[in-house]
Parts: C-alpha cells; sequence; structure tokens
C-alpha cells in the first residue's frame, strides 16, 4: 500500500496504515474528510471506503466488525462502488486469519456468552429474526417463503424454480416413501413440510419457535388441505418425541451452537433411532471461528456455523450413525443471496416505511456482506445426509440425485399453481 499523504495529519497517516493491516491489505481505498487516504499499491481498488470522521475511524480499528456494521447502519461509513465486490476484498485478504484486536476479541467473547442457545435464549434470538413481520420477507423472499439457500440447475434459473428444485433435491436425497413419518426441525413458514407431504405423500410434523412463521404455515396447510397430513407445533427442537422414518433439519443447525449438538443428537436418535435416515442442510464454516460480531449482535443472535469436524462427533458419533452424501452449495447460496438482494433493494421504499431508512442500511450490509462471506468461501453451505446403522433405504448408486425424476416438472407445476 502506498500513503498519500497531501492535507493529511500524521496521526491520519498513522491510523489509515493501521486501519489497512486491521482489514488484511484488501485492495480498497480508504478516504478521510481531510483528504488524507491510503490505496493499494500494486492492484485496482475494488472500491472506496469513506470514512466521514476520524472517530468513527479510531473505532473501527478497535472493533473493526461491529464498530464497521454500526457505521455504515447509521452513514458515517459510505462505500463507492460494489458492495459485495469490496467486502468480498476484505474477506479474502482475512482468510486464514482471526481479524481484529484483543479488544475486539473481547466483545465476541462476550456476546458468545450473552446469547447462549438456551430453551430462553433460543426463543428470544428467533424472535428478534424471524417474528420482525411476514409482510417484510414477503417483500423479496420466493412466492414459498423459503429463506434457505435455492438449488440452481443452472445459474439462469429463476429464484421460485430453484426453491422448488431445492426441495425436490432434499426429498431425493432422503428417498421419501409414501406414508412414512418425517419429522422437521425448523420449519419456517411451513412450505418444505407442506411440499413433502404434497408431493411425496408422508406424513409431517413441522416443530418451530417462531410464532409469526406457525401462524402463516398453519393457514398455508389449511388452505392447501394438507392440515391433516402435516402438524405445526410450536416447541424446540430439544422437546421433539415421538417415532419417525426421517429427521429432516433445514437452515435451523446454525442457531444450535456446538454445545448443544449432544443434544440434538439425542433428539435425532430418540425418533429415528438405528433404522432411520435424516438430512441436515445449515451454513457451516471450513475452519472454527465466530461468525460475525455485528451480525451476531444486530441481526441474527445466537447464530453460530460450525465446522463439519465440530458438529459431526457429538451428532453422529455416540448412535454409530454413517454419513452417506456431503454437499457443498456454497456458490448457491451466494447465488440465492443475489436474488433477494435484488427484491430488497426494489422494495427499501417499503422496507422504510416498516422499520426505517437505518433498518434498510443495516439489512443492505447483511444480505451483502453474506453474499460476500459465500463468494470468498468465508461461508459454506452443507446438505449432510446419513442414515442408522440398520436403516435399509441405502441407494447402490446417486443418480437420483442428479437426474430430473421425469415427474418433477409436472409435480412443480401443480405445485405452483396450488400455491397461487
Amino acid at each position: 500500500m502506498t500513503l498519500l499523504s497531501l492535507n493529511s495529519s500524521s496521526l491520519e497517516n498513522f491510523l489509515l496504515q493501521k486501519l489497512s493491516r486491521v482489514i488484511g491489505q484488501a485492495p480498497i481505498r480508504i478516504v478521510l474528510p481531510s483528504g488524507s487516504e491510503i490505496s493499494p499499491r500494486h492492484a485496482a481498488p475494488a472500491g472506496t471506503l469513506v470514512i466521514h470522521d476520524r472517530q468513527t475511524l479510531l473505532r473501527i480499528i478497535l472493533s473493526p466488525e461491529i464498530e464497521f456494521g454500526d457505521a455504515y447502519t447509521e452513514g458515517r461509513v459510505e462505500i463507492d462502488g460494489d458492495l459485495v465486490e469490496v467486502l468480498a476484498a476484505v474477506f479474502r485478504s482475512l482468510s486464514g486469519r482471526n481479524p481484529g484486536s484483543w479488544f475486539a476479541r473481547l466483545r465476541s467473547k462476550l456476546l458468545e456468552w450473552t446469547q447462549a442457545n438456551t430453551l430462553h435464549g433460543s426463543r428470544e434470538h428467533i424472535h428478534r429474526h424471524y417474528d420482525l413481520s411476514t409482510d417484510f420477507y414477503k417483500l423479496w423472499l420466493d412466492s414459498e417463503m423459503l429463506y434457505t439457500c435455492a438449488y440452481f440447475e443452472s445459474p439462469s434459473v429463476g429464484l421460485e424454480a430453484a426453491q422448488l428444485d431445492k426441495m425436490d433435491l432434499v426429498c431425493r436425497k432422503l428417498q421419501l416413501q409414501p406414508g412414512e413419518r418425517v419429522i422437521e426441525a425448523g420449519c419456517g413458514w411451513g412450505s418444505f413440510a407442506l411440499y413433502m407431504a404434497e408431493q411425496y405423500g408422508v406424513r409431517v410434523k413441522a416443530f418451530n419457535i417462531s410464532q409469526e412463521q406457525l401462524a402463516y404455515a398453519r393457514a398455508t396447510g389449511k388452505r392447501r388441505g394438507l392440515a391433516d397430513r402435516v402438524e405445526f407445533i410450536e416447541d424446540d427442537y430439544r422437546n421433539i418425541r415421538g417415532k419417525s422414518d426421517v429427521f429432516v433439519s433445514v437452515g435451523m443447525l446454525e442457531h444450535v451452537g456446538t454445545e448443544n449438538y449432544r443434544a440434538l443428537g439425542e433428539v435425532i436418535h430418540g425418533t429415528i433411532g438405528n433404522s432411520g435416515r435424516g438430512l441436515l442442510h445449515f451454513i457451516g464454516m471450513n475452519r472454527p471461528r465466530p461468525l460475525s460480531a455485528w451480525i451476531r449482535k444486530r441481526v441474527f443472535p445466537g447464530a453460530n456455523p460450525p465446522t463439519l469436524s465440530q458438529m459431526m462427533p457429538p451428532l453422529f458419533e455416540p448412535w454409530n450413525y454413517a454419513v452417506l452424501d456431503v454437499e457443498n452449495l456454497r456458490l448457491h447460496y451466494a447465488q440465492t443471496l443475489r436474488h433477494w438482494r435484488n427484491r430488497f433493494e426494489r422494495s427499501t421504499d417499503r422496507v422504510a416505511q416498516m422499520f426505517g431508512e437505518q433498518f434498510v442500511r443495516l439489512w443492505r450490509l447483511y444480505l451483502a456482506g453474506s453474499e460476500a462471506g459465500f463468494v470468498a468461501g468465508s461461508l459454506q453451505l452443507f446438505q449432510l445426509l446419513f442414515a442408522g446403522s440398520e436403516c435399509r433405504q441405502i441407494p447402490w448408486i446417486r443418480a437420483h440425485l442428479y437426474e430430473k425424476i421425469q415427474q418433477t416438472a409436472k409435480q412443480e407445476a401443480k405445485w405452483m399453481h396450488a400455491a397461487s
């Protein structure tokens, strides 16, 4: 990096150099109102970070994740350039090391302690995020209200079709059979539970602790005539009881916490025993580290994406469960977030009316930062299929995962018609 010192004090020069080291010397131009700036020496900048005052600069140096996010939300920091590209450049530069000072690491650890995923804590965390307003999520999710990674058979596929393809992919991986009993932990707005019942003839018990989502799911199930095959239950995953053939969770493991994986494994074994099978779909990481402290503080309290090595031993080893398939859909989640972010941007006037301008900036940064995380590889999306030692439905080959079943297109057309 080279320092351009025209009209800048030695203190500002020092602070700019310090911030450059904090963000891993990412190819970002950083500018202060006085005219002081620092630019990459050997590459074109991915964008420009404009910091409006020296105090904000100092606070970002001390606690980069939280203070940058808050400063952007409050308009004390601006990004000139593509927000996703700028954030992805920073994430790449920080790959392999923990950013921030001892103060930043302490704040992150204190946040982790105060956001423990106890029975009470989990309910509060879910309420803060998912119970914002169903009308808010309707503005930018697909028509099925699926708030998890879609599956794009090609990059040109639209979000609506890709979400249906994701549901069908999970069903094919599980090889659902008519009449089977399925337990779903963390059912969102209910579309996947309804899809399994409608398209694969199974009976589903779906658990959730978001009251907004459950109210929507129950109303949708009743409207589609599936209330007798899908039961939506307001309860924590730790209280799941009863036997089933299949256990599935799409987008919940991130909210469990590593300290609770053994308890989740006990729940799974209590439902499917040694003869059942299951699938976990979750955001993960390649190495253990906390999720962004700012996201945990402002957007997703209690969130903790695990590595495979963190979740497999406590979840599977005590029960001798076999892992049958692991697929990483990281780029699919980047594409999903790109669709969500574009839809969100088209709805910002309405969002501002609902929650205010700072909320718009907060969620813009959250969606862009999440997309950048998957683009840069600091976040992963795993689908993990497993089975008990006595399971008799282990496929001989994997063709069923990737070859389109001839009736799938007709099934999706029927489903979309029923949903309209």
